[in-house]
């Protein structure tokens, strides 16, 4: 069992913090390329990391009224999994089941989904494959340390699209617009107890969990 001077806590992370350290890191390496790009609009690495991190502050801020309204759920931001800079948006734990949400911010964009293929103004994007590799990963990591298996379901939060079209939804993972996001946390069939949700909340919170 890990001690406390083992692990870092990863509770006090904030939303968006691992976009928003990228973008950081990019705005300090060119300033003077950054402003320019950001002035005529230029879609550049750092804009897509800024609007990433943007998109997961406002999801984070939503999942607080989760928990403010429901005290049963736990919540944690920017989960840092493996040592190759992977990591987890928001992972949410609590009497609906364990969430890995995977925020995907498009503003004005058009979004068409048909099972596996997640179409952003005609270009296709990995995102299912993705989320659905996220939540399975999840689920061995925290069942490693829980010593039995854990159930984990992949979320794509879709924010700032004009319009979102779902033909089929993915057979494991879900597609869910920010603004039904609590609503359909709320709406999920109650099955997991607070102690249970305690237990795994503490391991979840451990960085040395997410790095086994």
């Amino acid at each position: 069992m890990d001690t406390q001077q083992d692990w870092v806590d990863l509770a006090g992370r904030t939303a968006g913090e691992a976009p928003r350290q990228q973008a950081e890191v990019l705005r300090s390496a060119a300033p003077v390329r950054t402003l320019v790009a950001r002035a005529f609009r230029v879609k550049t690495e750092e804009r897509s990391w800024r609007i990433g991190a943007k998109g997961e502050a406002k999801v984070g801020r939503l999942l607080a009224d989760l928990t403010g309204g429901d005290p049963r759920w736990r919540v944690i931001h920017s989960v840092p999994v493996g040592t190759a800079g992977s990591d987890i948006d928001h992972v949410a734990i609590g009497p609906g089941g364990i969430f890995t949400l995977n925020t995907k911010n498009h503003p004005d964009a058009k979004v068409w989904v048909a099972g596996d293929t997640f179409m952003v103004n005609g270009q296709w994007h990995p995102y299912v494959r993705n989320s659905r590799h996220e939540a399975r990963r999840a689920a061995k990591l925290l069942g490693a340390v829980a010593g039995v298996p854990v159930s984990v379901t992949g979320v794509i939060v879709v924010m700032g699209a004009k319009s979102v079209t779902v033909r089929e939804l993915p057979p494991d993972v879900r597609i869910v617009e920010r603004r039904q996001l609590l609503p359909w946390l709320r709406a999920q069939p109650e099955w997991l107890p607070l102690a249970g949700i305690d237990h795994l909340y503490g391991i979840a919170r451990r960085s040395t969990t997410w790095v086994l």
